[in-house]
């Protein structure tokens, strides 16, 4: 078992993470150690309770907590305020209080979706975060961002809420169909393309059967990154937002569920690095190369026809990553090394989502 201490430097405190092989039926022991309280319940999504949800309820129950398990519908579309305000409702029927506490068993929509509730419900429980995906375990399980989407685009309602505890089980990847699995590895290339040429590299010859080293690389990135800034303040967590701001308007344009997140982000990566030959020095022949990393793991990297492209525009102008009406674009001056830049301007990202 491998580990990763995430310090906080706010007010949220730190904890830490653990990855390894057939780590699941530790969770009732592992959280006991958390001292969390004597009640929970357990968030899932209902392709994962299947397989996991079980395991996850006598593990708990084992250990003594008393266990409910809510489940919510597969998709984007579950990332809604209404859901929210079921889940919130189910809990109170559970007869939990603010000495119980959440757990998250699922890919980035459930982890998203339990932190939210976690944060709000009851002004504010603790959660353990149980990722099953590729792309929940390298990404979005570490950080503490949570939320869900509105009408207007992806994460717009949200807020910080560190998990407790997070349980990475690499064993439960074996289970990923394959467009699941590579999704997950859009969210590696990107860490490769913005701090570590070494990953970008190792994406090639990722052993599927033996992922956890390559997730606790990943992770390990993700902390470094969360822990110097944790509420973007200096610019450097915006650097994990690289590929995402034509990647979260594509997946809005689209539709919920037409293009898994990772599906947008490879699109929002092309463009990225498309933008930074012209504004940031990356190379043209890197800027292929990143291009056919993506294509090698069937990617996307052209936006479908049907696809409005001035959708994507009208939501990139809403997106978060605006500052003062500026664009703060995250561009790769070589792969390994990126910045925040306010040179990008909206004629960039025009020409850049119209190549696409």
């Amino acid at each position: 078992m491998k580990k990763i201490a995430v310090r906080c430097r706010g007010p949220a405190p730190s904890y830490e993470v653990l990855i390894g092989d057939g780590l699941l039926p530790q969770l009732g022991e592992l959280c006991a150690r958390q001292s969390l309280g004597k009640r929970c319940a357990i968030l899932t999504d209902a392709n994962v309770a299947p397989l996991f949800g079980q395991a996850a309820v006598a593990s708990l129950q084992g250990a003594g907590f008393g266990t409910t398990m809510l489940t919510v519908p597969v998709g984007e579309e579950s990332k809604s305020m209404s859901q929210v305000e079921a889940l919130c409702e189910q809990l109170s029927a559970a007869d939990l209080d603010r000495s119980s506490f959440l757990v998250s068993l699922g890919g980035g929509v459930v982890g998203d979706l339990a932190g939210f509730v976690a944060a709000i419900f009851l002004r504010g429980i603790p959660y353990v975060s149980v990722p099953t995906t590729l792309l929940a375990q390298i990404d979005s399980c570490i950080g503490g961002k949570t939320g869900v989407n509105s009408g207007a685009g992806k994460n717009l309602i949200g807020t910080f809420h560190h998990p407790a505890l997070v349980l990475a089980d690499s064993g439960t990847l074996r289970t990923l169909p394959e467009r699941i699995w590579n999704e997950g590895l859009a969210e590696a290339i990107k860490h490769g393309i913005i701090r570590d040429r070494k990953l970008f590299d190792a994406v090639a010859t990722l052993d599927r059967e033996n992922p956890a080293d390559f997730v606790a690389r990943n992770m390990a990135i993700k902390a470094a990154i969360v822990e110097e800034d944790e509420r973007e303040e200096k610019n450097l967590r915006a650097l994990l937002n690289f590929g995402h701001t034509i990647g979260h308007a594509a997946e809005y344009a689209a539709g919920y569920g037409r293009l898994l997140h990772g599906e947008a982000l490879s699109l929002g990566i092309v463009a990225a690095a498309r933008i930074s030959v012209q504004r940031a020095g990356l190379s043209s022949g890197e800027c292929v190369r990143i291009v056919a990393t993506l294509k090698a793991h069937e990617l996307p990297t052209v936006l479908p026809a049907d696809i409005s492209r001035e959708k994507i525009l009208e939501s990139v102008e809403r997106d978060k990553k605006f500052k003062d009406s500026r664009v703060r674009f995250v561009v790769a001056h070589g792969i390994g090394r990126a910045s925040v830049s306010n040179e990008v301007t909206m004629g960039d990202l025009r020409t850049a989502v119209a190549e696409l």
